[in-house]
């Protein structure tokens, strides 16, 4: 299982740079930033691939409806062209209240939408032209992208429902996760995803999977900490209808928190689940966070180290 980390995007970008170059040098597999309502995702993963040039890069993710399929694919093979091909382009739908409420966009079919955007992006992203003039989506290139030396990024497609797993399993490289407890992973997420790329014969799907880590003696306060911070996202339907599955009430309840063991026991659970990829958002006081960090740094030098 490859570990990550989710960047926080907020601080300078020279100090982003020195903490992704710290990362790099404490092993990490990959840095991954999130479109939000800050930095374009994008540009500053090609800034940072640029001054840090071992580490693996990733979106988690990037909306869909406010970039044309054309105007994404020539982001992604620009960011690869910048960083020797070591992007992962996951991307996602969002939400209503935010593609509605703040966009202005229709979100009436959004899996159709997603289907439609996919048909048009892949190709353009191997380098072929494309004619798509779907249900809701219109995509028509006079010729293929002309970036040299970049290469088709794999694209994970954020999917939580079965529509959208079955989705990203028969078309995408996978999926990325986002408040979705390890039970849910093992019980839904993994299977449903895994049989679309069987019976697409697709190669076996990448399942990464975003969650808050803490290595902590007080669970209690770092708990806390962890609901606080990512309060908004059990208010959001998709992400409640994923807590109800596993039966947890706030992100606490499905975040890694514990001593080393508990945190290497729940690592070996996700794994096991199917989890190939841990992205992990880490929270804590400093020490917290620099104890966090060095043990993810070991596991990801030192798999074995993952009990289970």
């Amino acid at each position: 299982m490859r570990i990550g980390i989710t960047l926080d995007v907020g601080k300078p970008l020279d100090t982003l740079i020195d903490d992704v170059g710290e990362l790099a040098a404490a092993g990490l597999d990959s840095v991954w930033v999130s479109q939000i309502f800050g930095p374009d995702a994008l540009t500053l993963l090609a800034v940072l691939g640029r001054a840090v040039p071992t580490i693996g890069l990733g979106t988690a993710v990037v909306p869909v409806y406010p970039r044309h399929p054309q105007m994404l694919a020539a982001q992604a093979l620009t960011v690869q062209q910048a960083t020797g091909g070591r992007l992962t382009l996951g991307i996602g739908l969002s939400h209503q209240i935010v593609v509605e409420g703040l966009w202005g966009y229709d979100y009436s079919r959004p899996a159709r939408y997603m289907g439609e955007y996919l048909s048009a992006l892949l190709p353009m992203l191997h380098g072929e032209a494309v004619s798509v003039e779907g249900e809701v989506l219109k995509c028509v290139s006079i010729a293929p992208l002309d970036i040299p030396g970049s290469t088709p990024p794999p694209v994970l497609v954020a999917a939580l429902g079965p529509a959208m797993l079955r989705l990203a399993g028969a078309h995408a490289d996978g999926t990325v996760t986002w408040m979705t407890g390890i039970s849910t992973i093992a019980s839904h997420i993994a299977p449903t995803l895994h049989q679309a790329a069987t019976e697409a014969g697709r190669p076996s799907p990448r399942v990464a999977v975003a969650l808050p880590i803490c290595m902590t003696a007080d669970h209690e306060r770092a708990s806390g900490r962890i609901d606080e911070v990512f309060s908004i996202y059990p208010n959001l339907p998709s992400y409640r209808a994923m807590l109800d599955r596993e039966g947890a009430s706030s992100a606490s309840d499905i975040a890694l928190v514990g001593s080393e063991e508990q945190i290497l026991n729940e690592l070996g659970r996700l794994a096991a689940a199917g989890g190939t990829d841990l992205l992990a958002s880490v929270v804590g006081d400093p020490d917290e966070r620099a104890a966090t960090f060095e043990l993810l740094s070991r596991v990801a030098t030192q798999p074995e180290a993952i009990s289970g």
